[in-house]
């Protein structure tokens, strides 16, 4: 007898996203607690934590009004905080070869900046 394996967080997120990208609609929760267990199989126990970590990261917009909370993507908006990680990934890297590069040339010496493009060969 095997037992199913739940989904992990990334897992989650990225089929919440899914929802919202294939039908381009606003949401309540109580909505998204119905949907997302019948078409992407999120326990409807976990759709608020998912969601607001979505919410959290700019994935997903969200407004209250009057006493009820709506959520909503905008694909463009998607793809703009996907740039953005992109950006701050290759920043991290860069920084990271730089430092590797001090650490090979002059050790002891990380803190000491350099520019990779001067360095003999």
């Amino acid at each position: 007898m095997s037992k199913k394996k739940g989904l992990s967080a990334e897992e989650k997120r990225t089929r919440m996203m899914e929802i919202f990208f294939e039908t381009k609609d606003v949401f309540q929760l109580k909505d998204l607690e119905k949907i997302a267990p019948k078409e992407k199989g999120i326990t409807s126990m976990s759709v608020k934590e998912v969601l607001q970590s979505l919410v959290d990261d700019s994935m997903v917009d969200y407004e209250r009004i009057v006493t009820s909370n709506y959520y909503w993507v905008f694909p463009s908006k998607a793809l703009h905080a996907r740039k953005r990680k992109l950006e701050a990934l290759e920043s991290q890297l860069s920084e990271g070869s730089q430092k590797h590069i001090r650490a090979l040339y002059w050790p002891g010496t990380v803190a000491h900046t350099c520019n990779p493009s001067t360095l003999g060969g």
